[in-house]
């Protein structure tokens, strides 16, 4: 990516290193013809339908996002709009792993997917496109109650636990939509991809904090009603911005559920319409349910549930002491007395951090071998040994320069020379031991003195345990990123040629003047490109609205409705087209 552009929008600024890595930049110039044209035709149809389906801020939210019909809209364009209402765009490639999608979030960043969907998929497509992000999820933005939900939930979810079977899952979903969306894919390839995301689903093991928190996404912000029951609303951007599902949706075949945690027990297919839906009667009871689920995960729990979940992950994780401290690795072990983590550790480049802000000499080029320490109270002191006072200190035989003992009651104990105490926010929070010994109640080493200093952290609970580092820039945390790429075909002379005859037709709607050339337009379509649909409609369009050329007009209709009746696959898409000619969406919707 080219030198990061903050588009002059205080949300995208705010990004941290991390996130910006997933940015790539728009290329607007490279959107065709026809890729304008499928932006206006699935516009038009969500103008047309989804005002009398969707949750009633969609349309006006279009406008408050800075969207129109004509055009697919310019980033720029679209974080002057989403400024107003403290939000932000960024593109990315397709999809991105869920956690930095989720933290995005938080930060109140739309991610775009720069890329949009062939003709050929036009009415629904595995893969984010630009028409799914902006069209599906930026008009509900302009809600206050729905904008708050998913910032919150974003904040919710960029803690969540995620496993090695999280990724492996997102790798085979973002290789199946990247190849569903090339031209000319293998069948065959296309059945291997299909198989794969099959057998992850069946082989996932238990479901993660991630996948079941990207269900209850899925079921509201991707697929969510609202209202009730018998008559609900679209508000989830994948029915928004999908012109297929959008009204099958609502046939009676598609079971409507009420909204509730239970949501989190149906897992989800991104390749095929969805079985069920859930309606949920505010966007209120939305954020009641995800607090509902974030009293289970790990970041609220602690304990020794938290850190086994983080031994399971095998990722970078964060231990969140009693005291503030946080410490943050890939932990790989700990002891448990009375129900309650004792001891903890990590293995390989860690470091230590108070409120996701790394100490100063305790990052990962410190702690490259790991780090590891007791937790709990000291045996015989009545308070925990972060909330000593200096006198209390003393007592406990504490002080900078003096060799002494601590004893645990868990039967750790600690010996050494005390070279520091740190303190921070009225707690104590690590000591650091020379010559130190460390060892557990069987008499274990747990540290040796020829293994140099021992920083000691202090906390009576592992009160929190998160996916990630603490402080992630200064980790330098370089998320799970995929090698797979998009694709961007390279157009042979025959499709160029068609670009050029949609860009002829684009240029008449915005110039007044003679539409008999047109007709030269229509004849090379039919010569060369048969198989066409949308150009024809296009120019029918601009000849009925203008009564312009009738005998031209009438031979255009007549193919579109010959091609409609002997080729199944473009029937609805025809009639569709023919619709919304004879009912033509008023340019005030979108001024």
């Amino acid at each position: 990516m080219s030198r990061f552009n903050d588009f002059n929008n205080a949300q995208v600024a705010a990004l941290p290193a991390h996130l910006k890595q997933f940015i790539v930049d728009q290329h607007y110039e490279h959107y065709t013809p026809v890729d304008h044209a499928v932006w206006r035709y699935v516009m038009r149809q969500n103008y047309s339908y989804l005002k009398d389906v969707a949750y009633y801020p969609y349309i006006p939210g279009l406008q408050k996002a800075g969207l129109t019909i004509e055009k697919i809209p310019d980033l720029q364009e679209m974080n002057n709009a989403l400024g107003k209402i403290g939000w932000g765009a960024v593109t990315v490639d397709g999809f991105i792993p869920p956690a930095a999608f989720m933290e995005y979030q938080a930060y109140r960043v739309l991610v775009i997917a720069a890329d949009i969907r062939q003709l050929k998929h036009i009415e629904y497509t595995p893969a984010p496109d630009i028409i799914h992000e902006s069209a599906g999820h930026a008009p509900i933005i302009a809600d206050k109650d729905y904008h708050n939900y998913l910032s919150y939930f974003g904040s919710i979810g960029a803690k969540a636990m995620f496993s090695a079977q999280d990724f492996e899952l997102y790798e085979a979903i973002r290789a199946l939509s990247i190849l569903k969306e090339m031209p000319d894919a293998d069948a065959v390839e296309i059945q291997k991809a299909e198989e794969r995301v099959e057998w992850q689903q069946a082989n996932m093991g238990e479901p993660s904090e991630m996948a079941l928190l990207s269900r209850l996404h899925w079921w509201t912000v991707e697929y969510g009603l609202i209202g009730g029951l018998d008559d609900p609303k679209i508000y989830g951007a994948g029915l928004l911005s999908s012109i297929g599902e959008s009204a099958s949706c609502m046939q009676a075949h598609v079971k409507k559920l009420p909204y509730t945690i239970d949501a989190v027990n149906y897992p989800y297919d991104i390749t095929k319409p969805q079985p069920q839906l859930f309606v949920t009667p505010t966007f209120q009871n939305l954020i009641d349910v995800l607090e509902q689920f974030a009293d289970t995960m790990s970041f609220r729990r602690g304990g020794v549930y938290g850190m086994q979940k983080a031994i399971d992950s095998k990722n970078t994780c964060t231990a969140v002491y009693s005291s503030g401290l946080q410490v943050s690795g890939t932990f790989t072990d700990m002891i448990v007395e009375n129900g309650s983590p004792a001891f903890i550790k990590t293995t390989g480049p860690s470091a230590l951090a108070y409120n996701n802000k790394q100490l100063k000499g305790h990052g990962k080029d410190y702690h490259k071998d790991g780090f590891s320490s007791p937790v709990g109270s000291l045996a015989g002191v009545d308070k925990p040994l972060e909330d000593l006072n200096t006198e209390e200190l003393i007592e406990a035989g504490i002080e900078q320069g003096k060799h002494t003992m601590l004893k645990f009651k868990s039967g750790i104990q600690v010996s050494g020379e005390i070279k520091a105490v740190l303190t921070d926010g009225g707690k104590i929070q690590l000591i650091t031991f020379t010559g130190c010994t460390a060892t557990d109640k069987q008499g274990n080493v747990l540290f040796d003195p020829a293994w140099g200093e021992y920083d000691m952290a202090v906390g009576d609970r592992i009160v929190s345990v998160f996916c990630g580092a603490a402080d992630k820039d200064a980790f330098l945390e370089i998320a799970q990123k995929s090698d797979i790429r998009t694709h961007h075909p390279n157009y042979d002379q025959h499709t160029i040629e068609l670009h050029k005859l949609y860009q002829q037709v684009r240029n008449r709607r915005h110039k007044w003047g003679d539409f008999g050339f047109l007709g030269n337009v229509w004849m090379m379509l039919q010569k060369y490109h048969h198989d066409d649909w949308l150009c024809a409609l296009e120019i029918l369009e601009l000849l009925d609205h203008n009564d312009a050329e009738p005998k031209l007009a009438a031979e255009i209709r007549q193919s579109l409705l010959t091609k409609a009746a002997t080729e199944p696959e473009y029937k609805k898409l025809i009639e569709d087209g023919l619709y919304l000619i004879a009912h033509p969406v008023t340019e005030k919707l979108v001024v």
